[in-house]
């Protein structure tokens, strides 16, 4: 596959404080590149740097093989950012904000108008197109941001925390449109704090916590490799855990405690319940391994402000 987008030891400083630091990665042609991490990771400021509006601090990155600067307008054509927040004009219509974006890539009225229709049925926004944004919900808001990242018809589709505070419905239905366009060709770059959202979109991840890359890999290897097929989990009292760990931890392939949880990680738990069932430990839960599980393993379990 065709590399489209290259960092070198990238570094982004606001002041005395290290946002990106020394981070190295490669983005392939048509692919779903995920950064995950919590608040203050990093993820925003890496996308910033991508799409050519914020400035490096140091290191290299170049986009389809350009260097990435803030007056780089060759990158900035060939790029769609979905933004994490709501940045839609009240005052104008759902067809009007459309418009007004044609009218930054210089888009031809007559092609706008055909390119604008096509994406308000892409979303299903059709029928809400004379609408003024305060008429929508939220869910509605996040589609119109879709169709109007896609009017310059981008090669790289930049989607930072595209479903924040959407409901299941409408966060699944901006799963299948981001899904169709990665099917049509398109490179997806994606930032979320949702687990879920990484496993049903992205083809590689990064995990990063505060500036750095932690792991980098498929979802599904990162399990199979940093926890395994399945987690037990035992709420019971810390001064409980050198009996369970003695009991458990040689059926498990690692433990950790967080909270009131013990938490076992194995391949196949079935060794391990047998013995919990023997121990009569009612407060368990046993269920298959996923990214969350790595992500807090990688991350801590701790808030982090």
């Amino acid at each position: 596959m065709k590399t489209i987008i290259s960092a070198r030891s990238l570094c982004k400083k606001y002041g005395a404080f290290v946002a990106v630091d020394g981070i190295s990665f490669d983005i392939e042609e048509g692919e779903c590149f995920g950064f995950l991490g919590p608040n203050g990771a990093g993820k925003t400021s890496t996308v910033r740097m991508i799409h050519c509006v914020s400035p490096l601090t140091s290191g290299t990155l170049t986009v389809q093989g350009l260097a990435a600067h803030v007056d780089n307008r060759a990158v900035k054509q060939q790029t769609g950012v979905i933004p994490q927040e709501i940045t839609l004009d009240n005052d104008l219509t759902v067809r009007e904000n459309l418009q007004v974006h044609a009218h930054f890539f210089a888009i031809p009225r007559r092609e706008a108008r055909r390119r604008i229709d096509g994406l308000l049925q892409f979303v299903e926004l059709e029928k809400r197109r004379d609408s003024k944004i305060d008429q929508l919900s939220t869910g509605m808001k996040r589609r119109l941001l879709i169709a109007r990242a896609l009017l310059n018809q981008p090669r790289i589709l930049i989607a930072d925390e595209p479903t924040t505070g959407l409901d299941p419905q409408a966060r699944h239905m901006i799963w299948q449109r981001l899904r169709q366009l990665k099917d049509q060709g398109a490179t997806l770059i994606l930032t979320t704090q949702y687990m879920e959202e990484a496993q049903q979109l992205c083809d590689r991840i990064v995990i990063m916590h505060q500036g750095r890359i932690l792991k980098e890999g498929a979802p599904a290897r990162l399990i199979a490799a940093e926890i395994g097929r399945e987690v037990t989990e035992i709420r019971a009292a810390a001064d409980q855990d050198e009996t369970l760990i003695a009991e458990l931890g040689p059926l498990a392939r690692g433990h950790e405690r967080a909270g009131d949880t013990l938490y076992f990680y194995c391949d196949d738990g079935r060794p391990l319940m047998k013995k919990v069932l023997e121990l009569d430990l009612p407060a368990t839960v046993h269920r298959p391994a996923s990214l969350e599980d790595v992500f807090l393993k990688l991350t801590g379990r701790s808030l982090v402000e």
